[in-house]
């Protein structure tokens, strides 16, 4: 807190290069934590204020949300210098979320060739090869001596100072990836010698449209520290480093988490109250009324459920076991459909595959339930209600949850939202009919 009022206190001073000074003294997360809690005026003013270089290095921390908000206050002007000292594909990333309309007036303020690098990049997608490449390397022509590529490396040493350097690359006439450079094979060659002497023949390279498990897969499969992106043509284009394969990877999961927890947009503390509220009330105002219909279920047998008050103790325990096999289909529907193996169309095959699993383990859950029940009351046809209803509703359950994210992407919605509300209703009701449904039916003989 402490921290906190001093950095407030400096912007309100605008003494902004003892500002630079203060802030650089903080460890990076630190710094990230408290200026993550400014207000986004007091963000807008405080990088707006600092120098271009420093304000790269703080919203290089921040989480992405914030860093989007308070790009898209600022004037083009100032925003330009800013993403200037960013790394090509955090630029891609920031400019690719704003407006139409923000991004256009950014674009128009910079220099045309790195506009054009910059529109060339926003065209990817974000969990794909391009959409994670940085345009930041080196390349060089085949025929070039060592002495000569030395040279030019130290006259232009702060040009790619920031470059994470370990291999050049060696490109024909037409920039087509033909060998790698190891920068030390470089240094230790004879000066008079030209680079295809030296370089890596038939690199390992990727496609700029491998999606993010062929980059795991790459990674897993190759002990890199990166690898050199080429378009269809063999043109290099980029490199993806191992580590931004692996964040993105990190937070496309956290995406995921979140959604599946009703929280469909990204969330901050540091936003305001009302806005979060809002945002949450959206879901949890569906989730009620869901929950209503669900619970409505209960008051139309509540004759039986008064005549045999055992059955109350199983209904939250179907309804559970049940959600936790809808669930475990989802997720597995969600991981192929990322994969690439299953389409959406393909409805009926996964549906087959799913009953298949759910008749085993339906069967394998509703025994062991049915000798609790039978144990515990010494009544056999509570165990036979309660065993047959876990037995159907679990199938039931993985029929819906393996299918649910198919159709939600054949509907052009997020898979990811398919474990929340719409799965937990729909098995919850279909547990408590078919407990409560079975039981009146069998009244007579529980009681």
């Amino acid at each position: 807190m402490k921290l906190n009022q001093e950095l407030v206190a400096l912007i309100d001073s605008g003494n902004f290069p003892a500002l630079e000074d203060w802030l650089e003294q903080l460890p990076i997360e630190q710094r990230m934590r408290i200026v993550s809690r400014l207000s986004g005026e007091q963000q807008l003013e405080l990088l707006t204020g600092i120098d271009a270089e420093v304000a790269a290095d703080i919203l290089h921390s921040l989480p992405e949300i914030q860093t989007v908000e308070v790009i898209s206050q600022m004037t083009a002007k100032s925003a330009v210098p800013i993403l200037g000292n960013l790394s090509s594909d955090e630029r891609a990333d920031i400019v690719g979320d704003l407006d139409e309309q923000e991004a256009e007036a950014i674009l128009r303020e910079m220099s045309p060739q790195a506009s054009a690098k910059l529109r060339q990049l926003v065209q990817y997608g974000d969990e794909v090869a391009g959409g994670l490449m940085t345009s930041e390397f080196l390349a060089f022509r085949a025929d070039e001596s060592v002495d000569s590529v030395i040279a030019w490396m130290r006259q232009n040493a702060e040009t790619f100072s920031d470059f994470q350097v370990q291999y050049a690359y060696v490109v024909d006439a037409d920039n087509r990836l033909i060998g790698v450079l190891r920068l030390r094979d470089l240094l230790l060659a004879e000066p008079n010698a030209t680079l295809d002497r030296i370089m890596i023949d038939s690199p390992v390279s990727i496609r700029d449209t491998a999606d993010m498990f062929q980059l795991r897969q790459f990674f897993d499969d190759h002990s890199y520290v990166g690898v050199p992106v080429t378009d269809f043509s063999g043109v290099l284009v980029g490199v993806v480093d191992a580590t931004d394969v692996e964040e993105a990877w990190a937070d496309r999961n956290a995406d995921d988490y979140r959604k599946s927890q009703g929280i469909v947009q990204e969330e901050l503390r540091s936003m305001p109250l009302m806005l979060r509220s809002r945002r949450r009330l959206a879901w949890l105002s569906i989730n009620i009324v869901l929950n209503m219909v669900a619970a409505s279920v209960i008051a139309l047998y509540q004759d039986t459920l008064s005549q045999v008050i055992a059955l109350a103790v199983f209904l939250p325990i179907i309804s559970d076991m049940s959600g936790c096999s809808g669930n475990q289909a989802v997720a597995v529907s969600m991981r192929e459909l990322a994969l690439g193996v299953i389409r959406p169309s393909e409805i009926l095959f996964v549906l087959f595959k799913e009953i298949s699993v759910g008749l085993i383990n339906g069967l394998a859950l509703g025994i062991l339930i049915a000798l609790v029940g039978t144990a515990w009351q010494g009544n056999p046809w509570l165990g036979l209600v309660i065993g047959l209803a876990l037995m159907c509703n679990t199938i039931i359950a993985v029929a819906i949850g393996g299918t649910l994210p198919l159709i939600m992407r054949l509907c052009k919605l997020d898979p990811a939202l398919a474990s929340g509300p719409i799965l937990t209703t729909i098995t919850d009701m279909c547990g408590f009919v078919l407990v409560l449904g079975m039981a009146t039916l069998l009244l007579d003989r529980m009681t």
